[in-house]
């Protein structure tokens, strides 16, 4: 019997990254993968599939704003979706590959097929074609995710009534397709089909899109998502989603009783996702499954049984790829006995629809509920320079700072490349920077990254210059 260090149970961010650096600690480690390829959902239908598509819809989308630019194009443009499909499906081999790459490099044991505890110490790997294996290990890491969940009365078919997997590979673009859930991923992967051509009505029974977020961000990509075409029904309890033939309709319930009825030819329904362990036997290896599915985990994100962890969508905590990805950094440095940490007040939320939406820490209706007195700076980003430049003008950043300290409690900021501008603020307030400290700091010009810096200086006695 192979025998190991840590076995970690799944290949996705936290799994494969958990692996790593096990194996760089000087851990004999294996990691088992249930489907043939590795990455688990963020690579092969979740962050690296849905973000090759929004690259190559937004793509489509700019040839419209050419013509501003001075850039005649001749002839007619058209979307080739099979095209699309393919390079979305080549962006995915490539990056899976890599990931086979770090295993060998890391000398990391790889074993495809389903793993299932027999014992504490002990799993069995049911294999596709037909065999089975049982390996020992010393430590094992629970990294097997999540998947789309949905609701009671609606059957998927995954033809019509589809999930974010199937959204990922369809073989034309909607006459109309209808999304049930205002998240992140049916936000996104609806204006993907919308640039298309797709008409997209966006049912949620919040009462608005991305509720997590704060209410200002929210505000915001509606108003620009509606300039875009897309459609709204906020406050909508949805009743019934019914298929015939290739119509699916979609009916609702408003706050003052009243039905609406969509008629699509295809429904997203991206109500949220669930915590994913079927078939892993957990209770023989003595973990405990909560009522919400969740692998219940102390602190250090040890399960009840001692020897075992878990990391990432399988337990309490924000669905995120880069969450579970410091999850599993932890697990590995606590087994070798260091003392690492996670803020979780600091793992940053991405929507990565154009523009982009991105913030990190507490959001205001958060600190109104806490009783915190804050004050608040703003900046638009078509006071920008380099946002009029590039005829990016949609969006704003926003500095929430304790009214007495001036330390930074959340940052907010929905414009151009905010994916990537959150991380500013995140190492801000990982060294507990005040507003004046970021408004102190050199931001070259002109780049987006000044937004930042001038919603510090109006968070600081309201000294923005440029507004």
């Amino acid at each position: 019997m192979n025998s190991f260090d840590v076995v970690v149970i799944g290949s996705g961010p936290g799994g494969y990254v958990s692996a790593i650096r096990c194996a760089q600690l000087g851990f004999k480690t294996a990691i088992i993968e249930k489907y043939s390829t590795l990455g688990g959902t963020c690579l092969n239908v979740g962050c690296i599939p849905s973000k090759a598509l929004l690259s190559s819809s937004h793509h489509y989308a700019e040839i419209a704003h050419f013509a501003e630019h001075g850039i005649e194009v001749a002839g007619e443009v058209k979307v080739n979706l099979e095209k699309m499909i393919a390079r979305k499906k080549a962006v995915v081999d490539q990056t899976s590959g890599g990931i086979n790459y770090l295993m060998d490099k890391n000398k990391i044991t790889v074993f495809n097929g389903l793993g299932s505890f027999v014992d504490a110490t002990h799993v069995a790997i049911a294999k596709a074609d037909g065999t089975s294996e049982t390996i020992e290990a010393k430590h094992t890491i629970i990294a097997t995710g999540s998947k789309p969940s949905s609701l009671p009365f609606i059957k998927i078919d995954k033809e019509r009534i589809i999930t974010s997997t199937e959204a990922l590979s369809l073989t034309e673009v909607p006459k109309h397709l209808v999304i049930i859930g205002g998240g992140v991923i049916g936000i996104e992967l609806g204006q993907v089909y919308l640039r298309l051509g797709a008409q997209v009505s966006v049912v949620e029974f919040m009462d608005r899109i991305i509720p997590g977020m704060d209410g200002a961000l929210s505000k915001e990509l509606t108003k620009v998502l509606k300039k875009q075409g897309m459609k709204f029904y906020t406050s909508h309890k949805v009743q019934s989603v019914e298929r015939a033939g290739d119509v699916v309709t979609v009916k609702a319930e408003n706050a003052k009783g009243e039905v609406i009825t969509l008629e699509g030819d295809y429904s997203l329904v991206s109500v949220g996702r669930r915590p994913y362990t079927d078939g892993l036997n957990a209770e023989a290896a003595g973990v405990k499954i909560t009522e919400r599915g969740q692998i219940e985990v102390n602190d250090h994100l040890q399960t009840t049984a001692s020897n075992i962890y878990a990391i990432g969508d399988v337990v309490r905590g924000a669905m995120l790829a880069h969450k579970a990805e410091e999850e599993g950094t932890m697990v590995a440095e606590i087994l070798a006995g260091q003392k690492p940490h996670i803020d979780y007040n600091l793992i940053p939320g991405v929507v990565y629809t154009w523009p982009e939406v991105a913030a990190v820490g507490k959001t205001e209706e958060q600190l109104k509920a806490e009783g915190v007195a804050y004050k608040s700076g703003s900046f638009p980003f078509k006071a920008l320079g380099r946002a009029r430049a590039s005829a990016d003008l949609d969006g704003f950043v926003k500095i929430l700072a304790d009214a007495k300290t001036d330390e930074v409690l959340g940052v907010h900021m929905i414009g151009a490349r905010t994916a990537d501008l959150i991380a500013e603020a995140v190492v801000a307030m990982e060294y507990k920077a005040s507003a004046e400290d970021i408004s102190r700091m050199s931001h070259a010009h002109p780049t987006f990254a000044e937004a930042v810096k001038e919603a510090a200086l109006a968070a600081t006695d309201n000294r923005a210059i440029h507004v």
